[in-house]
């Protein structure tokens, strides 16, 4: 007797999401409809694939969601505004990029001032990044 076929998501996708869950995406989902402008003026320059390199924004991963995420070079980008400059939130961020760099992911931070003032230096810092770590990779 045959067994019946059971569906297995592609390991690409597990890694991709690495185990998010139902509240995880329904989170990011509501953070995409109320991102901040930060996060919009930099998602402006992002979605247009820079280099060929797709990003995805408010991402779930794992138990976290993250501000940008580009799947074919592990790469997180994260814009972070004042609160982030609290002793306790710092201290999570420090936490949750270590856990992020543990699967192989890379975390590029940058401030809301930084993105807001001089986009050009963020843009570079990106480009330079993914110029160094693409050999015709795309996704």
């Amino acid at each position: 007797m045959r067994r019946p076929l059971i569906y297995k998501p592609y390991p690409m996708k597990r890694k991709m999401h690495n185990g998010a869950t139902k509240f995880h995406y329904q989170k990011a989902r509501e953070l995409r409809e109320t991102s901040t402008h930060t996060e919009s003026v930099l998602w402006e320059y992002l979605k247009t694939k820079p280099h060929g390199i797709k990003f995805r924004r408010q991402h779930p991963y794992s138990t976290y969601i993250l501000d940008f995420y580009c799947h074919s070079l592990n790469l997180v980008i994260e814009v972070d505004g004042k609160i982030h400059d609290l002793p306790e939130i710092k201290s999570n961020d420090e936490i949750r990029q270590k856990k992020l760099e543990i699967n192989g992911l890379v975390v590029m931070r940058f401030p809301n001032e930084l993105v807001e003032k001089n986009l050009e230096e963020v843009i570079n810092k990106i480009d330079t990044f993914i110029l160094s770590n693409t050999d015709d990779k795309k996704q």
